[in-house]
């Protein structure tokens, strides 16, 4: 469920919002197609089929669950950068490894600057817009300082705002449909699944998911805040 939102946080979203929109309105596409999208997410060994997916291949004499089935315990943490032509890097912890500062700070200046740099010629010199949630590995000091030292320009994103990420709202919910009532014996298997995945995705795809933030900012104003989608 969303996080029940106070009125100073619906107010700061309508500001953000209102500020990105008119960058948008001045800028145009030119905006848009320099933002590059990150954020993390875990991926399950296996994770059950929803209900509505179990429903599709039953017949009405198949045996009722008798119990809840529970994801698997292994799992591997991906973080995802993409911009709207498609993904530039993907980065995967394996259980029990969590992502910090450190570790997402040297992300970016490793891993991210160079596949910017080879899969989006020219971008570096525009200036990269990065647009992350406001997770603490994301806003500590360190990693902002090596933000500052990249030069990239970090994109103004509300608290408790899934809906206004695209990685959230456009994603990670289809990767993990695709995904669900498969086994993977390994990380590796998971990892070439999920690689799989987002290279058989249709160009369309990831450019509709940063469109949709102009339709979600919009949304956020008219709804002075709330949630664009409960």
């Amino acid at each position: 469920m969303p996080r029940e939102l106070t009125a100073e946080h619906k107010r700061k979203c309508v500001e953000i919002c209102q500020r990105l929109l008119d960058r948008y309105k001045n800028e145009g596409e030119e905006f848009l197609s320099r933002i590059v999208t990150g954020d993390e997410t875990w991926v399950y060994h296996y994770e059950p089929e929803s209900k509505r997916q179990s429903m599709e291949w039953k017949h009405p004499g198949s045996p009722a669950k008798k119990f809840k089935i529970q994801p698997s315990a292994g799992k591997v943490m991906l973080t995802l950068f993409w911009d709207l032509k498609g993904p530039i890097l993907e980065d995967y912890l394996e259980k029990g490894r969590t992502i910090n500062s450190a570790r997402y700070s040297d992300l970016l200046a490793n891993n991210l600057k160079p596949a910017v740099r080879t899969k989006r010629r020219g971008l570096l010199s525009k200036k990269v817009l990065l647009l992350h949630d406001n997770a603490r590995p994301h806003t500590a000091s360190h990693t902002v300082e090596t933000i500052n030292h990249l030069d990239f320009e970090v994109l103004e994103h509300a608290a408790y705002s899934p809906d206004l990420a695209p990685s959230d709202y456009h994603l990670f919910g289809p990767l993990k449909n695709a995904l669900r009532g498969r086994r993977f014996s390994t990380d590796k298997d998971v990892r070439e699944a999920v690689h799989k995945w987002l290279r058989d995705q249709p160009k369309p795809f990831f450019l509709e998911g940063i469109h949709k933030l102009v339709d979600h900012w919009t949304k956020c104003i008219e709804k002075e805040g709330d949630y664009v989608e409960k």
